[in-house]
């Protein structure tokens, strides 16, 4: 029998964690990574196992196909907690796309039909903006309403905005291209310790993505939600919702208004959360999360040691 855990937060990272071979280790002694996987590629009616064991990396990293292998990762690492531990969070979240991930945890979402709604979602995200009229870059060092500043001053009619907000003092900022480089400009002007371009072709939860978002809206129509049964905080407005609708809805402007995850994280620190799990590849997450609450504990579970020292920390 599973127990509820009040002061347990487990979140999934987003789009960025990915590498090709990322759930080897975990596969070679947990059969649910692979079953996981083939749920996910009969979904979709291709092997997505075999493009994360063997890529090529190109074809990994894109975006239609990015998003549901960190989707199938992170459910699939859920589903071998799930086993191992009675232990469960009552707190749930999810960076950008890894809040599909913490639905489907919550039970407010199929597995299967995430898996193709995010395929979808990367498609149309592609589509939304041609391949070099798009940018992101990362801003660090400077406040956040240093970051706004430099944005306002370089848009010049231009789309340029902070999207998303990972920890103190660490901002990325997505928009037209140009508009990018001129706020790069100005936060290096501001005294940003870094201010670099980002590896993506997509410029995610900026204004640029809201005819995407009208189309994804139309996909979400079609899907069933569920009240979620662990609470979930969304990216857009740091709250928690019960209704389908209104989670749907959630969703749509997710993909043009900020990730305020700095936010997210600590309205769960308020509310009693102690210690938070990162579940997915990698270990993006928890570099933010310790900069964001210093005071709480922060374990990622990526390969058969990270869930071996996770389930020695939270079942003893």
């Amino acid at each position: 029998m599973s127990t509820k855990t009040y002061d347990l937060a487990f979140v999934f990272p987003g789009q960025g964690s990915q590498s090709v071979g990322m759930m080897a280790d975990l596969a070679a002694s947990f059969p649910e990574i692979k079953h996981t996987f083939e749920r996910a590629s009969d979904a979709l009616g291709n092997n997505l196992w075999a493009l994360v064991s063997d890529g090529p990396e190109a074809d990994l990293n894109q975006t239609q196909n990015t998003q549901p292998a960190m989707l199938a990762a992170g459910i699939a690492i859920w589903e071998i907690w799930g086993k191992q531990s009675s232990v469960r969070p009552a707190w749930t979240a999810g960076h950008s796309l890894g809040e599909y991930s913490a639905l489907v945890a919550a039970n407010a979402i199929a597995f299967e039909d995430a898996i193709r709604l995010v395929a979808t979602r990367g498609r149309l995200m592609q589509e939304a903006v041609p391949q070099g009229i798009g940018a992101m870059a990362a801003i660090l060092g400077l406040e956040d309403h240093q970051v706004a500043e430099a944005c306002e001053k370089a848009a010049q009619g231009e789309i340029v905005a902070a999207v998303n907000f990972n920890a103190p003092g660490q901002v990325v900022i997505a928009g037209n291209a140009s508009a990018v480089q001129r706020a790069i400009t100005e936060a290096q002007a501001l005294g940003a310790k870094r201010a670099v371009l980002l590896p993506v072709s997509v410029p995610s939860h900026c204004a640029l993505m809201a005819g995407a978002a009208e189309k994804l809206g139309e996909e979400l129509e079609q899907i069933p939600f569920h009240s979620p049964d662990i609470t979930l905080i969304h990216n857009t407005d740091v709250m928690s919702h019960s209704a389908p609708e209104v989670i749907r809805n959630t969703l749509k402007e997710q993909l043009y208004k900020p990730v305020r995850w700095v936010d997210s994280i600590q309205f769960m620190h308020d509310q009693g959360v102690t210690r938070f799990v990162e579940c997915g590849p990698g270990k993006v997450l928890i570099g933010l999360n310790k900069r964001i609450v210093k005071g709480a504990e922060h374990v990622s579970i990526f390969d058969s040691k990270s869930l071996q020292t996770t389930l020695e920390l939270l079942n003893g």
